[in-house]
């Protein structure tokens, strides 16, 4: 342990910590910028690039970047001196002076950490006049617009992108006054491995990365007297959604969520838990199909779109491992264009299936031509959980005073096996629970399969289930996706079954939830809600949901069967790797 004197106030912290955590056990702060550590996902960006939380250390010279400095035996800091604080806010100023002047009708106007710095240090004018740095946007992506006039080069997404999610999209480029954080050759994110999962906007602390603003799209269908406008929630999305009105964390919004969405003036509400358990009707039957026939293991579930493509760029020799199941909201669009229809008198192509989703891989995915049927596609807009939000501010609805309101039916009846989809390690755990029923024609009285859930990065775990011991693992984030895929290419590791997600304790921490600033603990709440959701659910297993036997005694005929195939199924396409 080293001793380190702070403003006066003596800690004793581990070799190698930095002035800045030192700093935090103390309660003095220090303002950041740059900065983002994420341990639970082992994400610490050190780039030390903005000097914003330059402090002075005695015997020093120069000031010392507090976020990349170590500690040593008797330093002695001084953070709030007239020399840092000036020298930190020349550096803000600086910042301003090469930035847009747009903040009124910017993507991130008063979630901006630039624009919170400034108004914390009293910032009233531009020092600094200039010439602005100025690059063409990249909105080619049905996902993510690249606006990087505003990048800071704090270089966070930078660091989420190679070392977190290893997909090597962003980098440094260029020198001096031109220098921005850009792809190879700058190609347009769209023609990149980019797999639009997100987590570079999620970190991001301005607007240089923002989701593609589908809510025009959305009012346009709404106001359009010849559509019919149905709309669904993914589970991640009911956990989060309170966040933008103040909620706590985690607080189940679900009944003013419908309540909104009904204002809003969808003329059908549907709960995407309904196709999640689709989704483990058909994910179920496909792994008891396999396992019993001798079929290709690990089947590995398929529900989330940025590491299906992060798999066909990576590990396209392995495109027989995932399940052929569509992701729930794809299977919901697909059911509300066919069985819906039928049901309500509407022709497929007068309706318009809008999904609120927690992912903006989610707006890609939508796009995929293969994701359709009968010459529309399944799903025709997609919005992020932020995105519902504005919209409930934009109409002028008073959220928090709502009265609960039900999911319609017949597509809104859901089990507590559905709503786990928005933890990592829900889809597994979820199929689970089917699957053991099916194949020992036994009732499973204890449903929670405790060593697939937490945040770890990877989990694994064994079932015995008659007689045979199934090896199941879990894995969040695509660097530790990655690491599980290797292993088993190379030989080294056999599992039955494994749940990939693409973001950091899955759904709930998708690109497109509201920011959470490098809290993770918001993460760990929001977890806590999606479990205490299927905890209060009368039944947890997907196959005994009324609705669910439903569908297939009217429509579907056996799960895994023809019909199911033709509109619940789909296939995957090699891409090229850069």
């Amino acid at each position: 342990m080293i001793s380190v004197n702070i403003n006066g106030k003596m800690v004793q912290v581990p070799e190698g910590t930095t002035i800045l955590e030192a700093a935090k056990l103390v309660n003095v702060k220090i303002p950041t910028l740059c900065h983002l550590d994420l341990h639970d996902i082992k994400m610490v960006n050190k780039a030390a690039s903005c000097r914003v939380c330059v402090v002075e250390v005695e015997g020093r010279k120069t000031l010392a970047p507090a976020c990349a400095t170590p500690v040593f035996e008797g330093m002695v800091v001084k953070t709030d001196t007239k020399k840092s604080v000036k020298a930190r806010r020349t550096v803000v100023e600086l910042l301003l002076s090469d930035h847009p002047k747009d903040c009124l009708v910017c993507e991130k106007n008063l979630e901006c950490e630039l624009q919170a710095l400034a108004a914390e240090m009293g910032l009233r004018h531009m020092k600094y006049e200039g010439e602005l740095s100025e690059f063409p946007k990249d909105d080619s992506s049905f996902s993510i617009v690249r606006d990087m006039t505003k990048c800071i080069m704090c270089r966070r997404c930078e660091t989420m992108c190679n070392e977190v999610q290893t997909v090597h999209v962003l980098s440094g480029l260029g020198r001096g006054f031109d220098t921005v954080v850009g792809t190879a050759f700058n190609l347009p994110m769209y023609e990149t491995t980019c797999t639009f999962c997100g987590q570079c906007l999620a970190v991001c602390p301005t607007a240089a990365l923002a989701e593609v603003n589908n809510v025009p799209k959305v009012w346009d269908a709404i106001n359009d007297e010849k559509k019919y406008v149905v709309v669904q929630t993914a589970p991640a999305v009911r956990v989060a959604l309170g966040e933008e009105f103040g909620m706590e964390p985690g607080t189940v919004v679900t009944g003013k969520m419908v309540a909104a969405l009904r204002n809003i003036g969808f003329d059908k509400v549907f709960d995407t838990d309904f196709a999640a358990d689709l989704t483990i009707m058909e994910e179920a039957s496909e792994f008891v199909h396999r396992l019993k026939h001798g079929g290709k293991l690990p089947i590995l579930t398929s529900c989330c779109p940025g590491w299906v493509k992060f798999f066909e760029h990576q590990f396209s020799d392995m495109l027989d491992i995932p399940s052929s199941c569509k992701s729930p909201h794809e299977m919901f669009g697909s059911v509300a264009k066919t069985y819906l229809a039928e049901k309500l008198g509407v022709k497929p192509e007068n309706m318009t299936v809008v999904s609120v989703m927690p992912c903006v891989a989610k707006k890609y995915e939508a796009a995929r031509p293969e994701l359709g049927h009968g010459g529309t596609k399944d799903v025709d807009i997609v919005i992020t959980t932020r995105e519902l939000a504005r919209m409930i501010n934009e109409a002028g609805i008073s959220f928090n005073h709502l009265e609960d309101e039900e999911f319609d039916n017949p597509l809104g009846e859901s089990t507590g096996a559905s709503v786990i989809f928005g933890a990592t390690g829900g889809v597994i755990e979820a199929a689970l629970r089917t699957a053991y029923e099916w194949l020992t024609e036994e009732t499973l009285e204890n449903v929670e399969f405790e060593a697939l859930r937490g945040i770890e990065g990877t989990k694994e775990a064994t079932i015995n289930i008659n007689g045979e011991d199934i090896n199941i693992a879990v894995t969040h984030g695509l660097g530790n996706a990655r690491n599980l895929l290797e292993r088993i290419r190379r030989g080294e590791a056999q599992y039955h079954a494994i749940e990939i997600m693409a973001c950091p304790g899955g759904c709930i921490g998708g690109g497109g939830q509201p920011y959470h600033h490098g809290d993770l603990e918001i993460l760990e709440k929001r977890i806590a809600g999606i479990y205490s959701e299927d905890r209060a659910k009368t039944i947890r297993k997907s196959h005994e949901n009324p609705m669910i036997k439903k569908i297939y005694e009217e429509y579907l005929g056996e799960p895994y069967g023809e019909k199911a195939h033709e509109l619940l199924h789909t296939y995957y396409v090699p891409r090229i790797k850069m």
